[in-house]
């Protein structure tokens, strides 16, 4: 069956999904704009400082191309509506809504947490300067895909969320990861229980992972940790597969960065799994600068000072991704 008969036979079929949310981001021509009010003085301000500004131009043209060549392929009689990711947080998606992000992969990241279920078909629009390891799709690619997720039931791959649970009651979802520590430099002081065993800690701060995150900031942590050893003559096994974990695991990873050992705090519990049944409980000792922020977005947080406890597990909620069968 050709595209035009899919298409076709689509439109007779009555949409599963009633609204398709196209999620953009502003390219570095528009926030060039934003900040030097027009194109002129935009472009004036970067060749006089010797940058190019041809290659902005062409990227935000082609990724407006992009974004309206996804906008024609939505069937007619669907209704759509484009939104920045700036106004995620305010959004209110509905349970029949189809989420069609327009890369890169930090904006499947930024758009998941702000879903309940709602299936994401992700675009990439650049493969030859994104890797797209979260955008299974081009804008070539993408049509069936798009027909398949309105009209029937899409091939969705599950992705496990970090979830951190403060005592009041605030809740922070991460698709790749968690810090929790100071948003200073100075060190984080906090006590530390995984099932029966706690202590207090000094340290700079510690990183909570996702199967989807095990590539990303918890690689570094490995790297760093390796090459320290390595330097001092020990020999290190490396976790298997590089320490990457699967997107659906129900469990998350935890590393403590440099953490301190003083007569007032220990570096014993520093590396480890959390589950449902093993879940990390952190007790805040911060006067003042304590921070849980999640997936490197430093904006994206919640306080964490003294009176603060945060259980961090894997979230019941998970991004579902559309793939390719």
């Amino acid at each position: 069956m050709n595209a035009a008969v899919q298409h076709t036979a689509a439109r007779a079929t009555r949409a599963r999904r009633e609204k398709v949310v196209i999620v953009t981001r502003k390219t570095v021509l528009e926030e060039l704009i934003e900040r030097f009010n027009t194109v002129g003085q935009a472009r004036f301000y970067l060749e006089h400082a010797g940058q190019d500004f041809v290659s902005i131009e062409a990227l935000h043209a082609q990724y407006h191309a992009v974004l309206e060549q996804v906008r024609r392929l939505v069937p007619a009689g669907v209704k759509q509506q484009i939104i920045d990711r700036s106004f995620l947080p305010q959004f209110s998606f509905a349970p029949v809504d189809l989420i069609v992000v327009v890369g890169p992969d930090g904006l499947v990241v930024n758009t998941a947490k702000y879903l309940d279920g709602q299936p994401i078909v992700a675009v990439n629009p650049d493969p030859q300067r994104i890797d797209g390891v979260l955008l299974p799709y081009s804008v070539n690619t993408l049509g069936p895909a798009l027909l398949s997720s309105i009209y029937s039931e899409p091939n969705i791959k599950k992705i496990s969320l970090a979830e951190a649970v403060l005592n009041d009651g605030q809740r922070l979802l991460a698709f790749n990861d968690l810090f929790i520590g100071s948003k200073s430099h100075v060190s984080a002081r906090y006590h530390l229980q995984v099932g029966s065993e706690s202590e207090s800690q000094s340290s700079s701060g510690i990183i909570v992972s996702t199967g989807a995150g095990s590539t990303g900031w918890l690689k570094s942590v490995y790297a760093g940790a390796t090459r320290v050893i390595e330097a001092l003559g020990g020999q290190v096994v490396p976790p298997p597969d590089g320490g990457r974990f699967a997107w659906d695991a129900e469990h998350l990873v935890y590393a403590v960065r440099e953490p301190w050992p003083s007569k007032a705090s220990a570096a014993n519990l520093v590396y480890g799994e959390v589950t449902a049944e093993q879940p990390l409980v952190i007790t805040s000792q911060m006067s003042t600068h304590g921070v849980i922020f999640s997936d490197g977005v430093e904006a994206d947080f919640v306080e964490f000072n003294a009176g603060f406890t945060a259980t961090i597990r894997v979230a019941d909620r998970k991004a579902h991704l559309v793939v390719p069968a």
